[in-house]
């Protein structure tokens, strides 16, 4: 019998395959939207030409001695990975929804390549697509990658991939990808984040029955042992019905679209970002289900995880996890709009230039290398630190075509790590922004509601904007816009 085809499989990625729980498996899960009806024959074809052209996705994990390796299916069956799934008639946002939440929290078997294609051909007149794959493959940025490289630019067949697109440009950049500016001060020290997760990892038993420990580690000296003190220092955020011990059922819901031009529009009157303004959205969104619940939000503070990409764009293509993590502090406690806004522009600058992101792919590197007990003790240790997991990827921003059929909206969902029970994923595409919500179901059963105040929000923001005085010379302050329109 001819030895099966093996691949060593990096720390990183053995990092994200070992974090999988039952209350939270690490499966991206994403959903495009058809205009027309596609068959199962065509998107079989359509991802044996396109998605298999990758070998990894003919791999999936297997257990060793020493830990973790990519093998070779020698048994790959294509239509095991590509199934119809046919609603009841007529089916719509509700029906999708119920199936996606099942989907999150259901794993895929190890057995196979840890991928799966679901399509229902029944949807809205159209078809939507339901795919799930393990984080252990590649991260956000490097899927849209995959993705778009399985797309046309019409329906026609004219290619949108595989050859990776040209890098954007640095306005492109910050309007549409405004996390990649906080590492860029970062270059020439990727080589130490492995170093640096290895020493937090050596001291966590330490730091876990003397946290004042941490203080000595920060006096050393040196931009990354402050950054791992601060980690190791860093108490929990506010308490609110988000957090808590999930269970294995999840919700999913998705908000309709928001015009990506009125997101700059505002953002730049307002001397923000584009990541600024949505972030603020989310935050006041976020507020709005507590009050509805009458839950007290004064002063409270919900901590988000929030992924950094480390790795050139014009490499984005590639699989694997090159991405880092960084703390961000979302002010739920503030009504005003416009106050929210700068509270978050000013809690994103904060980390420009922090080591976070470096340290955090380090801490993942030298958890996969490691002990799986000790991976757990420290992620315990930072999901505890944190409510939800925000993602916000950049989409292509002209329609195109998957299977002869055009993509009306592209979503995805992000897992959620530790005990984090909620996350938050933002993508543009197409001109239009898509916010996506996932829950577990014992703490938020009805993500439903905290989607519908996304759009109230930026709007509420937008109107702030609209009734301050016109024209600026210079983006107003908070307080000028506060009383021009909440006087």
């Amino acid at each position: 019998m001819a030895e099966k085809k093996r691949e060593s499989m990096s720390s990183v990625d053995v990092a994200w395959l070992r974090m999988d729980r039952p209350s939270n498996l690490m499966v991206i899960c994403g959903v495009l939207v058809l205009h027309e009806r596609i068959t199962i024959a065509r998107l079989r074809s359509t991802i044996a030409s396109r998605f298999l052209r990758f070998p990894r996705f003919r791999q999936r994990p297997l257990p060793t001695v020493s830990g973790f390796q990519w093998q070779t299916d020698e048994r790959f069956d294509l239509a095991y990975h590509v199934k119809r799934i046919a609603l009841q008639r007529g089916a719509g946002d509700v029906e999708l929804e119920a199936l996606v939440s099942k989907f999150v929290g259901t794993p895929l078997d190890p057995q196979h390549p840890l991928w799966q294609f679901h399509l229902i051909p029944n949807y809205k007149g159209g078809s939507a697509v339901v795919l799930r794959i393990h984080h252990c493959y590649a991260d956000g940025i490097a899927l849209i990658q995959v993705l778009l490289s399985m797309t046309d630019t019409d329906r026609a067949g004219r290619r949108a991939g595989p050859v990776p697109l040209p890098p954007p440009t640095r306005a492109e950049v910050e309007d549409d990808d405004p996390l990649a500016q906080l590492i860029a001060p970062l270059s020439g020290v990727l080589e130490m984040a492995s170093k640096a997760g290895s020493t937090l990892l050596e001291k966590g038993a330490q730091f876990w029955r003397d946290p004042a420990k941490a203080v000595g580690l920060a006096e050393q000296g040196g931009a990354l042992a402050t950054e791992l003190a601060k980690l190791a220092l860093m108490g929990e955020d506010s308490t609110t019905r988000f957090k808590g011990k999930p269970s294995i059922a999840k919700r999913v819901a998705w908000a309709d679209p928001l015009p990506l031009d009125e997101v700059k529009a505002i953002g730049k009157a307002l001397g923000s970002s584009v990541n600024d303004v949505l972030l603020s959205s989310v935050t006041g969104a976020l507020r709005a289900y507590l009050v509805r619940r009458g839950d007290a939000v004064d002063g409270v503070v919900i901590r988000a995880l929030v992924p950094v990409n480390l790795r050139p764009l014009d490499q984005a293509y590639r699989l694997g996890n090159k991405f880092g993590l960084v703390f961000l502090e979302l002010p739920v406690g503030i009504e005003n709009p416009v106050e929210r806004l700068y509270a978050v522009r000013a809690n994103m600058r904060s980390l420009k230039g922090s080591y976070q992101p470096v340290i955090a792919l380090g801490i993942l590197a030298a958890m996969g290398a490691g002990p799986q007990i000790l991976q757990e003790r420290l992620l315990a240790m930072l999901a505890k630190n944190a409510t939800a997991v925000m993602t916000n990827v950049p989409g292509p921003q002209q329609p195109l075509y998957f299977a002869a059929a055009r993509i009306d909206r592209l979503m995805f969902w992000v897992p959620q790590s530790g005990d984090i029970g909620m996350g938050v994923s933002i993508m543009t595409y197409a001109g239009n922004v898509q916010f996506g919500l996932i829950t577990d179901r014992s703490l938020c059963p009805d993500p439903e509601r905290v989607i519908e105040n996304f759009a109230l929000e930026f709007e509420k923001l937008a109107l702030a904007t609209l009734m301050s005085p016109w024209p600026w010379d210079q983006p107003p302050t908070a307080a000028e816009i506060e009383h021009a329109a909440f006087a």
